[in-house]
């Protein structure tokens, strides 16, 4: 009798995670989680590991802040440090935003089949595996300077009300674009602990640029749920702009390349700072041009960001290690 309640039970794990990658377009399933062990592998889909595209979108902001700082060559080994945080942090807002979302979640198809949507797993061991990520970390703050550290602590409350902003606001990318950008700051911090004028205002700039970057790809993003949403009443930006997505998308990753721009330019006033966005602004035109009326590509343009990210990371080194 145990043996068949571990196999229904084993049965019941696999059948749920091959539902998840049925629908849901851009997960891994067949590769990384194929190997897991299906006592494991409702935990590793509940923390997105399935889907690392998140990983690099929250790492690059760090990367750039640490690259424009000048930091990235002398302290490669943060780089490391930063993409650990990247992955452990986003899995733990994953698991955090799934606890506060699993009655929206049930309701939408492309998120109905999550494990504790469909009740695979429960809350409260969705709260565990939630503090064994935030545990690890740790590990990585402790790598940080004060500044730095408070700096990161400090984006708790941002994270924490990010479930909350689709039921109140049209423009949950807007928050998220601030949550996950906020790894520009810490990266800078960590590099330049004390803020003067001069280092201050390229930090922020390049901050604004990353938000609405963020705002830009999400908006992308959100059409693939544009009809589920409407039905459950969560609201997004993708929704407000309505028929108006490519232009809307348009403004902000032109804000964001103007606010890169002035980045640069405080950072080393030269023509090597417009020849170094060029990459990045041809690849956003790419997107915002080639996007498909029907957004049947809208995941596509959506993961693009992570070789976007790339692009600009490149420009950040180049201009901070010149500076």
């Amino acid at each position: 009798m145990a043996n068949k309640i571990q196999n229904d039970q084993s049965e019941a794990v696999q059948k749920g995670a091959k539902i998840e990658a049925d629908i849901v377009s851009d997960t891994q399933y067949r590769g990384l989680m194929a190997i897991l062990p299906s006592s494991m592998r409702d935990y590793a889909l509940l923390a997105r590991f399935d889907r690392p595209i998140g990983w690099w979108l929250l790492f690059w902001p760090c990367a750039w802040g640490l690259a424009l700082a000048g930091g990235a060559i002398e302290r490669w080994d943060l780089l490391l440090w930063l993409l650990l945080g990247a992955i452990v942090m986003r899995s733990a807002g994953c698991v955090y935003n799934d606890i506060i979302d699993r009655d929206l979640d049930s309701k939408v198809a492309r998120t109905a089949a999550r494990p504790i949507a469909s009740g695979r797993i429960s809350p409260k061991a969705a709260a565990i595996w939630l503090l064994i990520l935030c545990l690890i970390g740790l590990l990585v703050l402790w790598q940080l300077n004060l500044t730095a550290q408070i700096m990161a602590l400090s984006s708790l409350l941002l994270v924490a009300a990010y479930p909350f902003m689709k039921r109140i606001t049209w423009w949950p990318q807007a928050w998220l674009g601030m949550v996950f950008s906020w790894g520009v700051l810490v990266a800078w911090l960590q590099i330049v602990p004390i803020l003067l004028s001069y280092n201050l205002y390229p930090m922020l700039a390049l901050y604004l640029g990353s938000i609405f970057w963020v705002i830009g790809f999400d908006t992308i993003y959100a059409l693939q749920d544009v009809e589920d949403d409407a039905l459950v009443g969560v609201r997004s930006s993708a929704l407000r702009l309505g028929q108006n997505v490519r232009l809307g998308v348009g403004i902000f990753y032109i804000l964001a390349l103007v606010f890169w721009l002035i980045s640069f330019w405080l950072i080393r006033s030269q023509m090597l700072v417009l020849l170094a966005i060029i990459p990045m602004a041809l690849h956003l035109i790419w997107q915002v041009v080639s996007l498909k009326d029907d957004n049947s590509d809208a995941l596509e343009k959506f993961r693009s960001n992570r070789f976007a990210g790339l692009l600009l990371f490149l420009a950040c080194l180049t201009i901070g290690q010149s500076a």
